[in-house]
């Protein structure tokens, strides 16, 4: 069984990736071919926003964010606890002070009581000036934005959405990478689109944004002459053959995969419902796609032992995150590791992720389940 079977996607996929793959490798642009342009296009007009810049991976386009931004030391980002490393790298790597924030218990995302809390000490200390906050749309569900956006324009704050994990989702028919001032995503192979290597994409409405983005991405370059350099960038760009990839991807993604993974959701509830765990939960108006099917173990449960009966019975398993990033060595003797984080250690504890994506089938699934109950009986 695998985690997430990009094999069995690329068997029912492979006449339109084929294809795809073959215009590229007639034409030999490989680097900013037409597919590139027109996958943006694309994407733009999915998220419902008017401008969409893609890069090297999720990481880059984080980084494009806050370069636009000019976040740099003596700034404040406030990111949640519980998340990939690169969400408080980013910021780190400009200069600014990542402020950790605790999470939500149930949706996994940034709390917003937390995150006002943090602001407002923040402030008080004077040590750094509030600049942005980076919510993480984590394991496929959207953060809270209705408080986020409140609490960013009460404080004056830009808004980042790491949308990472979240492509697809929705609130109330709103699209990932549309809540924020700034959105990004990620193409990582793994993701819910995913391409064949790495990739990523920026979002925004903003004109003078997006054209710097995407000058940045291209070593500063001029609009006119690459050759003709505005300013320190990067080497960030999505390949032709990537874009290529993602077309043929995006395809069955709005036609019938972000559905059916939805759909395996549901069969999972519905076969774990009685065992001795917590579920994750989709609030009311939002939808998922399903990055992961994240749920929590029973406190005392031995993880490393259901993980290991599961591998017994070819089901492979997850840990995300089993680290809190307040206690990564990476910001060990900064104000980062500062404060009071008990849902995020809790979690990282807890959690246990399964096999999910949209191609699993009912027996799988029960399978799955049984196996689980079995597992946790024995831990």
């Amino acid at each position: 069984m695998e985690f997430r079977d990009l094999k069995k996607q690329y068997e029912i996929l492979k006449p339109g990736i084929d294809r795809n793959i073959e215009e590229v490798l007639a034409c030999a642009r490989f680097i900013s071919g037409p597919q590139v342009k027109e996958l943006e296009q694309r994407l733009a007009e999915y998220v419902g926003v008017k401008y969409c810049v893609t890069c090297g991976n999720g990481t880059d386009a984080l980084t494009l964010a806050l370069k636009v931004w000019e976040i740099e030391a003596g700034d404040a980002v406030f990111v949640p606890d519980f998340t990939f490393f690169s969400s408080g790298e980013c910021p780190a790597c400009e200069g600014a002070a990542p402020i950790f924030v605790d999470v939500d218990p149930h949706t996994y995302n940034i709390d917003p009581d937390r995150l006002e809390e943090a602001i407002r000490t923040t402030q008080k200390e004077g040590k750094y000036t509030p600049r942005a906050v980076i919510a993480v749309d984590l394991f496929g569900q959207p953060a809270d934005y209705d408080r986020i956006r409140e609490i960013c324009e009460r404080y004056q704050l830009y808004l980042l959405e790491d949308g990472a994990q979240g492509f697809g989702e929705s609130i109330r028919g709103k699209k990932a990478c549309s809540f924020g001032d700034i959105g990004t995503t990620s193409f990582f192979p793994a993701k819910p689109l995913g391409c064949y290597g790495d990739g990523g994409a920026v979002f925004t409405d903003h004109e003078e944004w997006a054209d710097r983005i995407r000058s940045l991405a291209v070593h500063g370059k001029s609009k006119t002459n690459k050759y003709d350099n505005l300013r320190l960038g990067m080497n960030s760009r999505l390949d032709t053959l990537q874009a290529a990839i993602l077309m043929a991807k995006l395809d069955a993604f709005e036609q019938n995969e972000l559905s059916d993974v939805n759909h395996v959701a549901e069969e999972y509830r519905e076969a774990l419902k009685e065992l001795p765990l917590i579920l994750p939960e989709v609030k009311e108006g939002f939808t998922s796609s399903w990055a992961q099917y994240t749920v929590q173990l029973p406190k005392g449960a031995d993880r490393d032992l259901i993980q290991a009966e599961l591998r017994k019975n070819d089901i492979p398993t997850m840990v995300y995150y089993m680290k809190p990033m307040h206690l990564q060595k990476a910001f060990e003797g900064t104000d980062s590791a500062t404060g009071d984080f008990p849902v995020t250690e809790q979690l990282s504890q807890t959690v246990l992720s399964l096999p999910m994506h949209p191609y699993m089938t009912p027996e799988q699934v029960r399978y799955i389940a049984e196996k689980l109950r079995m597992a946790l009986a024995e831990s």
